[in-house]
């Protein structure tokens, strides 16, 4: 075994050091601020999350997004917003034109929150290249991997995480090394990964043990961690709310619910909303409402509990992207929350299943983990936590096809000996026209 650890070593040698005097890192627990030359997911002096600590002491204009830009990165929904986003060199940039993902809304979905017409958006992030949120962050740590000359990139997944990464890893030409759960993520997720070129790893346990395992590796070699630990992955999440906003032509939602597993984007969308308040780009800020599944909660209970005492579960849901019993950003998520005067709430996998239901009837599609957005908006006005009038937006995460088997399980399977209401089952007719003319009137006449 030491002959393995010393091939290891020997080939992965050391990063060649970086120049980037621009880039800082602080921790959110003790304050303390380490240079951000190389790849650090844990503060040196007391093992807290660490942030990028961007200089933001003047204004910025809406107008200087895009600005300037090279053409490689003229297109990326994430570089447009340089001006606050870690300084980066050009030539280390890894772009796949990601983010630009559109605003919708629909009158139908407003009326399944119980919220008043035109008060609910959907921002949906599985129009991103791998058809998930998770792009937004890859473009910025693969980006800082590359920077730092990092020889190996790597991350612990429940199918999207992993699926970036390969796919940034490949653009960059760097290995990806991927630690999943096995026989737990959708075969959708785990195709896109064995596609473009990962080295997969299938462990015998959860997510949160993928993750605890891939630390002790990235504590002991030279690998480049891109989990959500990594402080320089969340500020390309920033971007959803930037852009969200600027499609609100910066008017600000009373309310942006989104699921929680990880929690890091509730973390990056704290950090975004305070700092585009800092740079005066808005002037209030919205609440966060983090949604978790019901069976993987352990935010929603410390939250409840006055954040007194912090536990762990054994996650449990047909909510795979969030199926996360100890989330890697807790502490970060909880400053989120109350910087924004949030709400935190939980559904159940068929309050899950139900909204996406909703969601997938009007057009729009996702996959089950985004849903947790509408059904916790649903679950918030009926609670009379979140007013029927009030402005909010939803986050949807990833595409509808990320998890095609929970769709076909959905309508096709029996709950409870019987189909389950406004499922939509295929139907088997005769080859004959008469047969077909019955089926059309049924379509028509409901």
């Amino acid at each position: 075994m030491g002959a393995v650890r010393d091939a290891v070593m020997a080939t992965l040698g050391s990063a060649e050091p970086a120049s980037l005097p621009a880039l800082v890192v602080r921790c959110m627990a003790c304050g303390a601020a380490f240079a951000g030359d190389r790849p650090l997911t844990r503060c040196e002096t007391c093992g807290g999350l660490l942030d990028v600590d961007l200089a933001l002491d003047r204004p910025v204009r809406a107008d200087a997004f895009g600005v300037g830009l090279p053409p490689t990165l003229r297109h990326s929904g994430v570089w447009r917003y340089r001006p606050l986003l870690p300084a980066l060199p050009d030539d280390a940039i890894v772009s796949r034109w990601e983010g630009n993902t559109p605003l919708y809304e629909d009158g139908r979905l407003g009326e399944y929150a119980g919220l008043g017409a035109g008060e609910l958006r959907l921002k949906h992030e599985g129009h991103n290249p791998t058809a998930s949120f998770k792009d937004r962050g890859m473009t910025v740590g693969v980006s800082h991997a590359r920077a730092v000359g990092a020889r190996i990139v790597a991350c612990a997944s429940t199918g999207n995480t992993s699926a970036s990464l390969a796919s940034y890893a490949a653009a960059a030409g760097l290995p990806a090394l991927v630690l999943i759960p096995e026989g737990k993520i959708s075969g959708g997720k785990l195709a896109q990964t064995i596609a473009y070129g990962a080295r997969v790893v299938q462990i015998a346990g959860d997510f949160d043990q993928a993750l605890t395992l891939l630390r002790e590796l990235t504590d002991a070699y030279d690998v480049y961690l891109v989990n959500s630990v990594n402080p320089f992955r969340l500020e390309g999440q920033k971007t959803i709310v930037f852009e969200m906003l600027e499609q609100l032509d910066w008017q600000v939602p009373d309310v942006i619910a989104l699921p929680g597993g990880n929690l890091g984007n509730t973390a990056a969308f704290g950090k975004a909303l305070a700092e585009l308040l800092a740079v005066g780009l808005i002037d209030r800020l919205p609440k966060l409402a983090v949604v978790q599944a019901a069976g993987a909660a352990p935010f929603a209970a410390y939250h409840a509990g006055g954040y007194a005492r912090f536990e762990a579960v054994v996650a449990e849901t047909i909510a795979t992207a969030i199926k996360i019993g100890n989330p890697a950003s807790t502490a970060r998520a909880r400053r989120s929350i109350e910087g924004t005067i949030g709400l935190v709430t939980t559904v159940t996998d068929g309050e899950i299943m139900d909204a996406k239901a909703a969601i997938d009837r009007v057009g729009i599609g996702c996959e089950p983990a985004s849903a947790a957005s509408l059904a916790g908006l649903r679950r918030l006005v009926a609670e009379g936590r979140i007013a029927p009038d009030a402005r909010a937006v939803g986050v949807l995460t990833g595409h509808v096809l990320k998890d095609a088997d929970a769709v076909v399980a959905y309508h096709l399977a029996d709950h409870d000996g019987a189909a389950r209401e406004g499922a939509n089952r295929p139907v088997s007719i005769a080859a004959t026209l008469p047969a077909l003319e019955r089926t059309l009137h049924d379509a028509l006449h409901g």
